[in-house]
Formats: structure tokens, sequence, C-alpha cells
């Protein structure tokens, strides 16, 4: 991408002097402002990687302008250049923020090393303000976002299926967007079908209050039927219902969906009357429904009523090219009100890069969410990353094996390792006390002291903020 430099210098001439050395390089594009305000107004309009601000400026300085662009989490880096004397208001600004300083007469090779450093550390972030720009282009379907063959190939299913009425079935792991995929498809199919998207969670409800949401019940049918009361099926015509972990459904119930779902038509908890509706039923599970049928907990007719065309959500895990551009899209939800979302620094992204993402997309979102809260800057550390993303044990599953050791001294590994991580999540539950850390591991308060030294584990990165 483009890389953009603003130049704050109220001085014409060294502006002039500045600008043509930057352009000589033929790689930046400089745009110049006379003040700080101009400054702040350009920064906030348009993405630039580098400033080049001069301290004694008029309207706004350069150290009030330092402070804006920290106070609104702007992601841009800060040069900071300083006359004779101004020393001490330089070491001032980077204390405020600023990256560096340089004294005027500017020397053009110091500057032009300063500026590829700079940009060689920004490229990650960089790259992150540019898919937040790609966002609603190509990388976006219905509210889904993906880069990933095999979601694009779900994108091509549900533009297949959209002007149909036909059953679908999502599968995949808890937290991969099962019920986001399926209001993509109710989105998908609006044209033609002008009901709402009604969902319901079938593992959330005993089966006696399952049957009166779907079906809806008559006035006195049962204790507490105070008036008659449309379900899920009614609410949903003309739309779609979408049944979400549909695996927990009580095999009394399967039958009874079986026959909805085959005539389209039911009666309410309690009624006679035949009631018709026109649904279009998407249903999600994170169980394997072939298995359930093989074992005998899920009606195999049921299945196949179901599984008229399957989609497969592959795990997070699976795509991790997803993931900066995941994390630009809940940077910027999370964000807080009135300020620039975050950029990430490139070791956090490393981080998000490593974990294995046991939550999925869920996970994700609410490690971006913490971050976005607890960050103390405009740029994303690895500290304000949630503890179990810092520790992602390798290999998916802790020491990886090398053949190369002795089976003796890799089991020591493997279990180091495992004591290690052990420790970290006990004192995330025990919110850094070491007593109650204690009592979780079933140790003494004096081992549990030796062994966060040993592992080098502060208890005070654990406590509440």
């Amino acid at each position: 991408m483009e890389r953009r430099i603003l130049l704050a210098e109220d001085s014409k001439a060294t502006s002039e002097q500045l600008k043509t050395l930057l352009e000589a390089a033929g790689q930046y594009k400089i745009d110049t402002v006379t003040d700080g305000e101009a400054a702040f107004k350009a920064l906030t309009e348009h993405p630039y990687s580098i400033l080049l601000t001069d301290l004694q400026m008029p309207r706004l300085d350069g150290m009030k302008l330092i402070e804006r662009i920290q106070e609104h989490k702007l992601p841009v880096t800060v040069i900071v250049l300083t006359g004779y004397g101004s020393i001490d208001q330089a070491v001032q600004a980077m204390r405020a923020g600023a990256y560096d300083f340089m004294p005027k007469p500017v020397d053009p090779e110091h500057l032009r090393l300063v500026i590829e450093r700079i940009l060689r550390e920004r490229t990650l972030q960089d790259e992150v303000l540019q898919l937040r720009e790609r966002l609603q282009e190509q990388y976006a379907f219905r509210g889904v976002l993906s880069v990933n063959p095999k979601m694009h190939a779900v994108f091509e299913l549900i533009r297949s299926v959209a002007q149909t009425t036909t059953t679908v079935l999502i599968e995949g792991e808890t937290g991969t967007g099962k019920e986001q995929v399926a209001r993509a498809i109710h989105d998908a199919s609006s044209t033609h079908r002008s009901g709402p998207f009604v969902a319901i969670n079938c593992a959330a409800l005993p089966e006696t209050l399952l049957e009166s949401e779907l079906f809806g019940h008559e006035k006195g049918s049962f204790t507490g039927a105070v008036g008659q009361r449309k379900g899920r099926f009614e609410q949903a015509d003309t739309g779609t219902l979408f049944l979400d972990e549909v695996g927990d459904i009580p095999m009394p119930m399967q039958a009874k969906l079986l026959r909805v779902l085959q005539e389209r038509r039911f009666e309410r908890v309690g009624g006679t009357t035949s009631i018709e509706v026109d649904v279009r039923v998407i249903a999600a599970t994170n169980r394997s429904l072939t298995s359930l049928v093989k074992k005998g907990k899920f009606r195999e007719d049921l299945y196949y009523r179901l599984n008229v065309i399957k989609i497969d959500l592959p795990p997070l895990r699976e795509r991790p090219e997803d993931i900066p551009l995941l994390v630009t899209h809940f940077a910027n939800k999370h964000a807080r009100p009135g300020e620039k979302p975050p950029t990430f620094a490139p070791e956090a992204m490393d981080k998000l890069l490593k974990h294995s993402w046991p939550g999925n997309i869920r996970e994700l979102e609410n490690a971006i969410e913490r971050a976005c809260v607890t960050a103390r800057g405009a740029v994303i550390q690895p500290d304000d990353l949630p503890l179990e993303v810092l520790h992602t044990p390798s290999d998916n599953g802790g020491v990886p094996i090398d053949l190369s050791k002795p089976l003796p001294a890799l089991l020591r590994e493997v279990t180091l390792d495992l004591e290690r991580r052990y420790l970290i999540r006990a004192m995330k539950k025990s919110r850094g006390n070491v007593g109650r850390c204690a009592k979780i591991c079933g140790l003494s308060r004096r081992s549990i002291s030796a062994k966060l030294a040993e592992y080098n584990i502060k208890k005070e990165a654990f406590k509440e903020e």
C-alpha cells in the first residue's frame, strides 16, 4: 500500500526542503500543513504512516498535537523536529508518545534511515489499515467475512440456495459463526421472502417448553398458559426459522418436528386446528448428526429431511488467513466511542496468528474486545491480550515432539510445560491470589510461590484492574 507521510511545519522554506528531500526517494506521498490543528484534521481524515511535526507551531503546538493523537489513539508514528535549544522539549514529546526526535537542520540520510525503520515496523499495522478499507469489498458477504477459499465456496452455495425454500443443515464447531451464516442465507433470500428471521436454541429448553416454543399453545393447555401464544414456526411464516443445536432435541420432539417438516402444518399445544406455514428451516449443530444417528440418538429420517443442503464451516485454526481480517473488523466494532479503532503491534498479531482458537471466532472477538478496553495506547501490544492467547502451547498440545531427544528428557519438558500452563490458569482463576491458587492446585502456599518464581510468573499480572 502507498506510504503517506504528513509534514507539520510552519516554516515554508523548511517544509519545501523536507518535502523535496522525501519525494526524491520516490516511495512516499507527502502532504504538508502549517499548524497543529490542520495536522490533527488531516490525521482524522486520512491514514498516515508517519507524522513529522515541529514543536513550535501556531493554533496547536507539537506537544499538544501529540497528546491529542494519543488521546484519540490515532495510528500514526510521530517524529519530532526540534530547533536548537529545544532538546528538553523533544524528550518530553517522546515521553508523551513520540517515536523519535531530530534536530534542525535535518540530516537527510539519518531521516531516511529512521523512516525506513519505522515503515518496516509498521508493515503489519498498515496491512491491517488496508484490510479495514477493504472489509466491505471482496471479503464481505452478507455480514460474513473471509478470504478463505472454503468460505468463499460457502458464499457461492448461499447464493445458490437463496432463491429456494430448501432446508439447510450447518455443521461446525462452537463459535464458528453458524448463526451468522444462517442470517446470511435469510438476507440473501429477502428479495422474494418477506418474513422475519426467528432463532431458537434447542439445547436451552426442556422438551415440554421446547414444544410450546416451536408450535405455540392455546389458553389453558397447561398450568401457566393464561392465553393463546404463537410459536416460532408461526412467527417465522414466509421467513426463516433457525434451529440452533438441533442435535440436542429429545427423541419424542424429533418425531413431531419431522411431521412439520414433511407436511408444513401443525397444531398448537392443546389445540385441534391445523395451522399451515411457509417457512425455510435452517438447522445448526456443533455435533456430527451422522454419529448421533449411528448411536441411535437422532432419527435417521429427520436427519435426511434436514440434510438437503449441508454447509460445513471450517474452524478458525483451518483458516488463519482470516484472522487479520476478523481482527480488523472486531477492532472497528469494539473501538471506544469517539475514538479511532486501535491497530495491532506485529508481536501482538503474531500471538493471535499462533493461537489455536478452540473457541473459534467467538473467542477471537472476546479477545479483541478485551484488548480494545484495556489497551492504553493507539497500538495494541501483546500484554493487552488474554493470557491464554499469550501462552499458546505449540503443536496444539504443548511441547512439540522432537525425536532427536531421549524420551525421558522430552517427558520432563512436557511435564514442565503442563505445570507452567496449569499454574497460569490457576492464577487467572484466583485473580493473582497465591493462597487461593494453592488451594486449587492442592499445594502449599510456599510451593506455589517457589514455582511462580521458577517459571517467572508475575502474580501482579493476574490481578483485576
